[in-house]
């Protein structure tokens, strides 16, 4: 069968090759693979700035953006043939630390996980693999053409959780929130925000494309000029690009009692000068928090599934401006001007 594979570590050895058909242990289920989608961190791998490949290997199958449907199942899980189903990514450790062993691999504390397309564990952009049902998420009938955001939307769905989960320390009703970015998760917590029926807010810097068309029709607003005019009196910030500078601003910009949840991750060796004196003081007596978040655990991934299931399919389908086939995989990583999600479509 055909794989997408890389050697982690060596600047664009991707390629699309034959590869053994997966081995199924007790109790796996067999998956088609139907798209996997494409993000940054596979742009990372690609270029040899991160990944490794699963132990006495020297490739990796890429891919931690599933959507498949099931082939086989075994007779005692809760899977059937024909059910869709996206396969999570990360998994505990072989030792699980505490958080591992109650189920918050997320949350690993020790760095032994492992992770599908990442880290030590093949990922899904092969035409077949095997899932075990402790790892596999079913998804409704009627996504298969958007299932595939089914990954980045549990990043923000963990990232809700832990926004409510901090704001209920004291008696709190937001009402206002500032995304800030408009790629796949910004979208996507701006959606989880207006499910919540908060006043939600996205700053980018797109003026053209479909991204403020995106913003608008989930009735929320958008701005591409300056933070200044989108942060006013914001209870919550949901930062989603990683910009150093932009991350320390957001932070000044709070109503008191704010919480700024950081999902992107910085890329760049930036030095920025900022007056940290000003910052704690308003962080303190304001008695704002501050927190990172990154990757989920299977309550995350099921409430992401739910809010999918509760979205118009035909927003969500907008929010996927590339799909393209197997047969010229290379150009979903080339990214384009417009793009917000690309997918790469397996045979079916």
């Amino acid at each position: 069968m055909n794989a997408i594979t890389v050697a982690p570590g060596v600047r664009d050895s991707v390629r699309l090759e034959e590869v053994a058909e997966p081995l199924l242990s007790d109790g796996s289920l067999l998956v088609q693979i139907l798209t996997v989608g494409v993000c940054g961190t596979d742009g990372e791998i690609v270029r040899g700035e991160y990944g490794l490949a699963p132990p006495n290997r020297s490739r990796l199958i890429l891919g931690h953006e599933s959507l498949g449907r099931v082939v086989h199942a075994p007779d005692a899980s809760a899977f059937r043939a024909g059910d869709l189903v996206v396969g999570i990514v990360r998994e505990p450790d072989p030792e699980p630390c505490e958080s591992c062993a109650a189920g918050e691999w997320d949350m690993c504390r020790n760095g032994r996980y492992t992770e599908h397309g990442i880290k030590e564990l093949d990922g899904f952009a092969a035409e077949r693999v095997a899932m075990s049902p402790r790892f596999a998420v079913k998804l409704r009938a009627g996504l298969e053409d958007v299932g595939v955001l089914l990954e980045p939307a549990s990043v923000v769905a963990k990232a809700w959780e832990q926004v409510e989960r901090i704001g209920a320390r004291a008696h709190w009703r937001p009402t206002r929130v500032l995304v800030t970015g408009a790629g796949p998760i910004g979208l996507l917590a701006a959606l989880l925000g207006v499910q919540r029926g908060l006043d939600v807010h996205v700053l980018d810097r797109a003026t053209e494309g479909p991204k403020p068309g995106l913003v608008k029709d989930l009735g929320a607003a958008y701005y591409a000029g300056s933070l200044a005019e989108a942060c006013i009196d914001v209870d919550i910030v949901l930062e989603c690009t990683g910009v150093g500078q932009l991350v320390f601003d957001v932070m000044r910009c709070m109503a008191p009692g704010g919480i700024v949840c950081l999902t992107g991750v910085s890329s760049g060796h930036r030095q920025l000068a900022i007056d940290m004196d000003a910052l704690n003081r308003e962080l303190v007596l304001e008695n704002n928090v501050v927190f990172g978040t990154v990757n989920a655990n299977r309550r995350h991934y099921e409430a992401a599934a739910n809010a999918l299931a509760q979205a118009d399919p035909r927003w969500l389908a907008r929010l996927i401006t590339r799909r393209v086939p197997l047969d010229r995989w290379t150009d979903a990583f080339v990214r384009r001007p417009h793009d917000v999600k690309t997918v790469i479509d397996f045979p079916r």
